[in-house]
């Protein structure tokens, strides 16, 4: 292979392979006094050809540098496929005088969305339990509502935005991706029909809501920054310049949603910024009535609220984390309120230090709290009475590590509740546990072909002891049989942003590494959701660094326990997991053979500072506003993995992102790789690899997938010496 181009080459005459080096155009950046010089910026212009001549030319010299690791890519991807059921079908769930599921079939890339009419002589429970369907046969009156494969024909990436029934079940509203760029086109099907209808709307976000009649829809568009700020009704028929706009949020700091409560009484706008949220109420059945607020945003206030009839009367349970009895609620408490006035508010759950609630569900005769204890998920039974509430009852399982959480529960009347169970040996069950009597009922286990035995693996829970004295859960799983005498080559995974949690789950693909001899292990680190609020605020903002630090000390408890060693050990992270890592890799580069940074969010200080990005203004409750603060400024500045590249040896490093991706641009790891090139010493590897037609979540598509998986896995296994295993 040779490229010769103004912006890099590559050789492999006579066995040389020369890395594309990019080329240096200084630019000045000038905040609080601070001069920086960006000799990469000019990588942001996706315009120009001779920046996709330098990222395809990146993409080369990835593939000729990984080449060798062509036959375990396709041993990898070959392991995935055979473990995989291809042609399945979901558990289906119920919704008035249907059953509605998904198919796969072998050889498709997209899933299949189907109905088939409920038996019309079940009666009780048995007209909740899900038909025994058989994959790959004739399903009786079975009807295909959306075939994704049909819509994706001839695309190169294709998402699936809104899917939404309305309430009679005769039309659907759904949207399409066909870039990576998440603005959608929302279509509506009659499916009495099959037709399409004439109605068509562009540049959407993902969602849709109907009327309780039918006769509108409501949507939502984004601005020139990719904030969902705007609510539209459509009334099915006619044009879309007759849309009206029903609310439209001007403050840039927070998006917006429409939904509808589960009971229907209700449609719901929703504005939140990462503190503060404020909802809008208006009665389904009057479409084009005006939306009321029901609690007045006050900056750092948070609250949820869900329609629930208690004693005959229509309540709000409300979920907020304002101050009670003169402390705030971090954690949350949950309150209850008439519909009428719901200020007024009644505590029914008060707050707990070691207890963050996190949702409420309401039904017609129970609710469901979902809330998280010792970094694990739990979910509690509430059953309503004719006076009120119940004793509620928490949902045990004897795993010590899981994932629980509420399914698809559509009916505000029904006999059973939907739920999911996984771990990281536990392929995902689904039950149905029904309140009256306390029976769990299995419905479904993830397929695994092959002979999968979840006692071949064993799972555990660790913790590291940060400088600070702060304990850190660490989670891990391998198969069992390992030498536990010697370290383990092993994956440590961390995200660490926007309290998002980082829960047990299972991977049919995470089997090929584990079976090779590696260890997987998640870092929950401060900065994510495990341990609660305070876990989250106290890694972030000005406290962002903890998120950094705790990762480091996590990797160095796991080699000082010897359960694995700097020389086989490997960070992974993506988006601002790919922050964390790259941070990681400027303050403890020895600690790591290798860094896998997915979308990696690695240049943070130079886009929060540019309000005309996507989604900037939105992120300064979450990193803080170094365009007006000298000190977060400053604080980013030593802490952002581009702009704190040194002279010094690194870890191998593979960078992988998307030309098309809206929320962590293409030209941030672009940049940083390289700037990485031109600064570090050593000779690890250094591989960008942009994936030319796919948005933030990567390529689109199973298989596609499944072979970026494979791509990842074969470089990891390589690095820590086990591409022969």
């Amino acid at each position: 292979m040779a490229l010769d181009s103004g912006t890099g080459t590559i050789s492999n005459t006579d066995g040389v392979v020369t890395a594309p080096i990019a080329k240096v155009v200084p630019a000045e950046r000038v905040h609080h006094g601070d001069t920086f010089i960006d000799e990469y910026e000019w990588l942001r212009d996706k315009e120009s050809p001779e920046v996709i001549e330098y990222l395809e030319a990146e993409n080369a010299y990835t593939e000729v540098r990984t080449g060798h690791l062509q036959s375990l890519r396709e041993k990898i991807f070959d392991e995935i496929k055979a473990r995989t059921q291809e042609t399945d079908l979901s558990v289906p769930t119920r919704h008035r005088e249907y059953w509605y599921y998904s198919r796969s079939f072998e050889g498709k890339q997209y899933g299949v969305h189907c109905r088939c009419p409920i038996d019309a002589d079940a009666e009780g429970i048995d007209a909740w339990t899900p038909p025994q369907l058989e994959v790959g046969t004739a399903i009786p009156g079975e009807q295909i509502l959306l075939d994704s494969n049909e819509v994706a024909e001839g695309h190169d990436f294709f998402a699936l935005g809104a899917f939404s029934l309305s309430h009679d079940g005769n039309l659907l509203a759904y949207s399409v991706d066909t870039v990576g760029d998440e603005r959608y086109i929302l279509r509506f099907k009659d499916l009495r029909t099959g037709r399409l209808l004439a109605d068509e709307i562009t540049g959407t976000a993902p969602g849709a809501t109907w009327s309780l009649d039918g006769t509108h829809v409501f949507y939502q568009t984004v601005d020139e920054s990719w904030r969902p700020d705007t609510v539209w009704r459509h009334r099915l028929g006619t044009s879309t310049d007759a849309d009206v706009q029903v609310f439209h949020e001007p403050d840039e700091r927070y998006w917006v949603s429409i939904g509808s409560t589960r009971s229907e009484k209700y449609l719901m706008i929703w504005v939140g910024s990462k503190i503060t949220t404020e909802g809008w109420v208006l009665e389904s059945e009057n479409p084009e009535g005006e939306f009321r607020v029901i609690l007045p945003r006050r900056e750092g206030v948070e609250y949820s609220a869900e329609h629930a009839v208690v004693g005959g009367e229509d309540r709000f349970l409300i979920l907020h984390n304002d101050v009670v009895d003169g402390a705030k609620a971090e954690n949350f408490v949950l309150a209850d309120a008439p519909v009428a006035d719901p200020s007024n508010m009644t505590v029914l759950i008060g707050h707990r230090d070691d207890v963050r609630l996190e949702d409420i569900d309401c039904f017609a005769e129970h609710l469901v709290l979902s809330y998280r204890r010792e970094a694990l998920t739990r979910l509690a039974i509430w059953p309503l009475t004719d006076s009120g509430y119940g004793e509620r009852h928490e949902l045990e399982f004897d795993l010590e590590l899981f994932a629980v959480g509420s399914g698809a529960n559509p009916e505000w009347e029904q006999p059973t509740l939907r739920i999911g169970l996984t771990s990281f040996i536990t392929p995902l069950q689904v039950f149905d546990y029904v309140p009256a009597t306390g029976e769990l009922l299995l419905r479904k286990e993830q397929p695994v072909l092959g002979g999968y035995d979840p006692n071949d693996y064993e799972q555990h829970r660790d913790w590291a002891v940060t400088s600070d004295g702060t304990r850190v859960p660490i989670s891990l799983v391998w198969k069992k049989g390992l030498d536990t005498a010697v370290p383990k080559p092993l994956l440590l995974y961390g995200y660490g942003s926007y309290e998002a949690s980082i829960d047990p789950s299972f991977s049919v693909s995470r089997l090929s590494m584990l079976d090779r001899g590696m260890v997987f292990a998640v870092a929950h680190v401060r900065g994510g959701g495990e341990m609660g609020r305070l876990w989250y605020e106290n890694g972030k903002t000005l406290t962002k660094k903890n998120t950094f630090t705790d990762f480091v000390s996590c990797a160095q408890h796991l080699i000082d326990a010897g359960t694995t060693s700097a020389d086989v050990l490997v960070a992974d992270g993506g988006s601002a997991g790919g922050l964390l890592v790259g941070a990681v890799a400027n303050l403890a580069p020895e600690l790591f053979a290798g860094i896998l940074a997915n979308v990696p969010f690695v240049d943070p200080l130079t886009s929060i500072l540019d309000p005309s990005l996507p989604l900037t203004v939105i992120e300064w409750d979450e990193w803080g506003n170094p365009l007006a603060d000298k000190d977060v400024y400053d604080y980013m500045r030593s802490y952002a993995p581009y702009e704190n590249v040194e002279a010094k040896d690194y870890p191998a490093i593979l960078a992988i992102t998307s030309l098309n991706d809206t929320r962590v641009l293409y030209v941030e790891p672009a940049k940083w790789v390289a700037k990485l090139r031109a600064t570090k010493t050593g000779d690890a590897p250094l591989l960008l690899k942009t994936e030319m037609s796919a948005g933030h979540g990567g390529v689109s598509g199973r298989y596609e997938k499944w072979k970026e998986v494979a791509f990842e896995y074969a470089w990891v296994l390589d690095t820590v010496g086990l591409a022969d295993a």
